[in-house]
């Protein structure tokens, strides 16, 4: 904090005698900005660092965070005064650091990092207060000249037997109406009482004994646990194969941390995968975590993160959002399936949340753990460099083991005209269910089909906002942009040509798989699991049951099925297209399906009958095929770790994108030629662009791409800064920066 000089008004700006001398800090709002603003803290107002605010902002009223001393490059008697403190706990220390090192780090406005922070404004308002209402001690009723009546009998003898209730539930057990209980409040013979609402979130039971541990999983969870006893920055890999019990390991340090009163939280990449987790969980401490994610409603909202401020909420489980909730004490991060790309915000600040979490750690001198079967190649190169600690676990829990994969070559077997399950698929799914047991059918796309045409003229049907095709969803009727979202009725004639019945639906998605599938095998119970219709926990929850008890014969599904689930009797995974998404340019295609495709196969074998995995493929000879097939990932880490070191490429080299866009496309071209002008030159430094995003036009907005690779001794945020600030553009263009990209379109 610091003092200052500042005058009392203008008409004396100049006279000494008027001087006085005001405390000034900075603040910081909510709003895209670069920086905190300095204002005058009011005589007799005490602030400290980290206080929640209201300020004026122009000619609004607006909220914001003391982030500590004056900047000082204003002139005190222009400086405005704080309104005054908001009723809730600071935001810490820690967190204001965190803050600043996101924003220095993505070259996100300060003010925008923050805002992640403060994402529930109502949560700064006092809550409202609970009354109850019990007897008054003092109250003389032989002297008192209160009528009773029956009511009052009724209420009175409640309160003799009973503690402190709220007016709702003496109503209820009494049966008397509301202006009973004011009577005899005003009478004295009932005191109300005001008090502190309860945290909605109750305390784990931490007595509860943990399930039979593998002596493999006891040692990975002694090894956690040790990290956790003795405090301090740590980053272990808990590296596992699918079905290995990861999550059960993981609990034990989270049991640790709540043991020491402390908070923990843990990442999920998916809304969906909470509902198996949470019931995990609910097992282990015999209570429901704090959730945090879109799903979540206002007032949940409200509450979570008030209960996260002040430390009641000793757990919090959500995307990667949660990572940015003001911690009262945290202790310990866990960031599940760490290799994700769904931790990756593409718009906004961006940011990874597996960086951005190690960040957090080490920023708090706390331990994070990172989970998964197929950690990303960073990971495993800080591993590998000693920056991270690795713990393993190479065997599945209990009775359990690792499928068989099989590769089925559809340019031999090959299935009929219009249909996606080969022959050798067909079989084995009819075994399958034969034998009482369940099936997956995997395929990476949502909706009908992923392109229509006109079989007349050629004409495809594109979206008017985006360079992506319309995905026909048979089951609306409509045709869709997964990008920007825009729906059009599915038409019954062409709009170029006008030819009726020509339109056909070129390649599969998981609605015509499931059309397949059910005249294929018309006795079973068929159903499709994608993000169109799995929308949140609740219905995952409901998904997960009807697996459970055998409703389910065969699932289809997207990635949503991918990772997570646990179904015993699931013992035969088929990969409709295992070549989907090994395509393109994108740097990291090979490593992403990889992944994926190994996720997948873990579904299949989970119980105690052996599990079969069928991939089918085009290209039985690809490298990631063929390491799935084998098992041996190793094996190809090592031949991908080794093509990025020649080429320079993560985690081996840095990049950084540039994304130009705009309403007006000749405005766009010509701030992205602007920008390439005076783009960076020099060793262990490579500037591609501008160049036509894939996505060049996208949700109305013209995109240009400059893709910047350099050595990891390269300041890459220092460059990029000294590169645009020699370049002025419009205000309708926007210059986004995306350091560390992972998508490319």
């Amino acid at each position: 904090m610091s003092a200052a000089k500042a005058t009392s008004g203008n008409l004396f700006a100049n006279d000494p005698a008027f001087e006085v001398t005001a405390q000034t800090v900075s603040v910081l709002p909510p709003l895209p900005l670069a920086g905190p603003y300095d204002y005058l803290v009011p005589e007799g107002l005490s602030v400290q660092p980290g206080d929640f605010v209201e300020i004026p902002l122009g000619r609004q009223t607006q909220r914001g965070v003391v982030w500590g001393d004056a900047k000082g490059d204003v002139d005190p008697a222009k400086l405005r005064e704080i309104y005054g403190v908001l009723p809730t706990a600071p935001m810490a220390d820690v967190t204001r650091k965190f803050i600043d090192w996101v924003s220095a780090y993505t070259m996100a406005r300060q003010g925008a990092v923050l805002r992640m922070a403060m994402s529930v404004p109502d949560a700064l308002d006092a809550p409202k207060p609970i009354f109850r209402f019990t007897l008054n001690p003092e109250f003389d009723a032989d002297g008192a000249s209160l009528r009773m009546t029956p009511p009052r009998k009724r209420v009175l003898a409640f309160l003799a037997d009973h503690p402190p209730m709220e007016q709702g539930d003496i109503l209820r057990e009494t049966g008397a109406g509301a202006s009973v209980i004011k009577g005899l409040v005003e009478a004295g013979a009932v005191q109300r009482l005001m008090v502190t609402p309860p945290s909605p979130f109750e305390l784990p039971d931490l007595d509860i004994p943990r399930p039979d541990l593998s002596d493999e999983q006891v040692a990975a969870a002694d090894a956690l646990c040790a990290q956790q006893e003795k405090g301090g920055f740590s980053c272990t890999l808990l590296d596992g194969v699918t079905g290995s019990g990861k999550t059960e390991v993981y609990f034990e340090p989270v049991r640790a941390a709540l043991a020491q009163g402390k908070q923990v939280v843990v990442l999920l990449p998916e809304i969906a995968l909470s509902a198996q987790w949470l019931q995990r969980f609910r097992d282990r401490f015999g209570v429901t975590p704090a959730l945090w994610h879109s799903e979540v409603g206002q007032a949940r909202r409200r509450d979570t993160w008030r209960a996260v401020a002040d430390g009641s909420a000793r757990l919090v489980v959500g995307a990667r959002s949660a990572l940015f909730l003001p911690y009262h004490d945290l202790a310990l991060i866990v960031v599940d399936e760490e290799h994700e790309h769904a931790f990756k915000q593409e718009d906004g600040v961006m940011y990874h949340a597996r960086d951005m979490a190690v960040t957090r750690a080490h920023l708090g001198n706390i331990p994070v753990v990172l989970a998964s079967a197929t950690p990303s190649l960073e990971t495993l190169a800080n591993v590998e460099a000693g920056r991270y600690q690795r713990v393993a676990l190479g065997s599945r829990h209990g009775a359990a083991v690792l499928p068989s994969v099989e590769i089925i070559d559809i340019r031999k077997d090959k299935p009929e005209r219009n249909r996606w399950i080969t022959p050798t698929l067909k079989k084995r799914l009819l075994e399958t269910f034969a034998s009482g047991e369940q099936a997956m059918l995997f395929l990476n796309r949502r909706g009908y089909a992923p392109l229509t045409l006109c079989r007349a003229c050629g004409h495809r049907f594109q979206c008017p906002n985006c360079t992506a095709w319309l995905v026909e969803h048979r089951a609306w009727g409509k045709l869709q942009c997964h990008h920007c979202g825009y729906q059009a009725k599915a038409p019954d004639a062409c709009p170029s040509c006008g030819a009726e019945g020509k339109l056909a639906p070129c390649g599969p998605g998981v609605e015509r798989l499931y059309e397949e599938a059910v005249e294929t095998f018309p006795d079973i119970r068929v159903e499709v699991a994608t993000s169109d219709n799995i929308m949140g926990p609740k219905a995952a929850a409901e998904l997960i049951k009807r697996v459970h008890n055998h409703e389910v014969d065969l699932l289809i599904g997207t990635q949503i099925l991918a990772k997570g689930y646990h179904f015993p009797m699931l013992t035969l995974v088929g990969v409709v297209d295992a070549d989907l998404g090994l395509a393109g340019g994108d740097l990291r295609a090979a490593e992403r399906s990889y992944q994926l495709l190994t996720q997948v196969a873990g579904r299949a074998g989970r119980g105690d009958r052996p599990g079969t995995v069928l991939l089918q493929t085009a290209d039985p000879a690809n490298r990631v095929i063929k390491a799935i097939a084998a098992g041996d990932r190793d094996a190809f880490n090592e031949v991908e770790l080794s093509q990025r070191m020649t080429h320079g490429m993560p985690p081996h080299g840095r990049l950084a994108a540039l994304i130009i866009s705009g309403k007006k496309e000749k405005e766009v071209d010509e701030a992205a030629w602007r920008i390439g002008r005076a783009a960076p030159r020099g060793d262990g430094l490579m500037v591609l662009g501008p160049a036509p995003a894939p996505l060049s036009l996208l949700r109305g907005r013209y995109r240009r791409r400059f893709m910047i690779r350099a050595d990891k001794g390269i300041k890459m945020q220092a460059l990029i800064h000294d590169w645009l600030s020699k370049v002025k553009t419009p205000g309708s263009v926007r210059v986004q920066v995306d350091i560390d990209p992972y998508s490319f379109m």
